[in-house]
């Protein structure tokens, strides 16, 4: 009775095409679920992430969940995570991903996973990271090491969104530092982010992230446009 006067006032809906779930929904309804533009690159062995990063970034592994449309299901749910503060998108979206990654063994060697950092600046005005659940849950998936404390960005800059792509890909440089690096030395490193684009802060993370010794990276990100 509780439940439904609850569902009564406070009705949960899809974070991606807004319509009210059943009870046996959670986040995303089954008709999104089946709908959302899957790329199936991991499983496919497909390079489109990696020929975002060709010749910038050395990448053992990439892969994306989605392809990203403009005003689709994906965008909405990356904007909830985003600014709506909708962190379960995250922990949904890294449950899917790792669980599919837990099944290959290209995966199964990741040591540890690191999010894209977020400035101080903008962690404390919006409160957490949107990748933190995202990551959490893959780690959890891959029997990883969840670390967010070696990659950190140093460099406050203003929201991607609005920047053209040439700003976005030259807006990178000297944003990040690594602290602690020989505690990720000689590992597996699957650096998660929400959004490739094009690929720049990925980038500068890999490049930062190679300071330390002997490293192998591979990436995940929630979508590539």
């Amino acid at each position: 009775m509780l439940k439904s006067i609850t569902n009564l006032f406070f009705p949960k809906v899809c974070y991606a095409c807004s319509n009210l779930l059943t009870d046996n929904e959670d986040t995303i309804c089954v008709d999104c679920r089946y709908d959302l533009p899957i790329t199936n690159f991991h499983f496919d062995d497909n390079d489109a992430v990696l020929k975002v990063l060709y010749g910038r970034a050395k990448v053992e592994r990439a892969t994306a969940l989605f392809r990203f449309e403009k005003k689709g299901n994906v965008q909405q749910l990356i904007h909830g995570l985003k600014y709506k503060g909708y962190e379960h998108i995250g922990y949904v979206l890294g449950n899917w991903l790792g669980g599919e990654l837990s099944s290959l063994d290209t995966y199964k060697s990741i040591d540890i996973v690191i999010p894209v950092p977020l400035h101080k600046n903008k962690l404390r005005r919006r409160g957490y990271n949107q990748v933190t659940k995202f990551g959490k849950q893959i780690a959890h998936c891959l029997n990883a090491q969840y670390v967010d404390d070696v990659l950190l960005k140093v460099t406050h800059t203003k929201s991607q969104v609005t920047k053209k792509r040439f700003a976005r890909w030259t807006d990178t440089n000297e944003l990040f530092t690594l602290q602690n690096a020989d505690s990720i030395a000689g590992k597996h490193i699957l650096l998660v982010d929400d959004l490739i684009t094009t690929g720049a802060t990925l980038e500068a993370c890999i490049s930062v992230l190679n300071e330390a010794k002997n490293l192998k990276v591979s990436v995940a990100v929630m979508a590539i446009a």
